[in-house]
């Protein structure tokens, strides 16, 4: 009994070390990884000092027209180190049933994105992408928990960190988003 204790001991003690970066809780956008949706492994690191909005997206949802507005703050913002990232979802009413490259496709004919775009990803549950760990429950004004639907907007300072966080029904270009914009980048002032 004893030598299958300690084996077992000893087999878990591996798994976690196989896995010590999934589970480790990261403390910033900085300490995370995530698949482009080329499939290229990317480091979030990349994106320090630059002001970041994570949005979980889907191509067939009732707000899909989000993207339009996303692209347009890029477009519009990225001189002063703003970015848009793009998480792909299919877990809110299946409205994300294609892959990568179909994703993408769409992304590029219907709305000319041009900002990153990630692997589909599950933003809760057992499969959730340690990314999203953190910020559903990084503390901050609005609300930490799951994400309810497609188009959860994540604003991260350039430290990493994550500062504000809005509903689907919060447009990208509302009196709210905008002004949580401008402050986020008044740190560069």
């Amino acid at each position: 009994m004893k030598l299958i204790t300690t084996v077992l001991a000893s087999l878990v003690c591996a798994a976690l070390s196989l896995h010590g970066e999934e589970t480790k809780r990261g403390d910033s956008l900085h300490d995370f990884t995530a698949e482009s949706i080329t499939g290229e492994e990317v480091a979030l690191s990349d994106f320090a000092g630059k002001i970041v909005l994570i949005v979980n997206v889907a191509s067939e949802c009732g707000v899909t027209d989000q993207y339009e507005v996303l692209q347009a703050l890029y477009d519009v913002l990225k001189d002063r180190d703003f970015i848009v990232l793009g998480f792909p979802t299919n877990e809110f009413g299946g409205q994300e049933p294609g892959t990568n490259k179909e994703i993408a496709a769409f992304c590029k004919r219907e709305y000319s994105v041009t900002f990153p775009m990630f692997a589909k990803i599950e933003t809760n549950g057992d499969k959730q992408l340690p990314l999203f760990r953190y910020l559903t429950s990084a503390a901050n004004p609005d609300q930490v928990g799951p994400v309810g639907w497609n188009f959860e907007k994540f604003l991260i300072g350039r430290d990493g960190k994550l500062l504000r966080r809005f509903g689907s029904n919060i447009e990208p270009d509302s009196g709210e988003m905008i002004e949580a914009l401008k402050e986020a980048l008044k740190e560069e002032e």
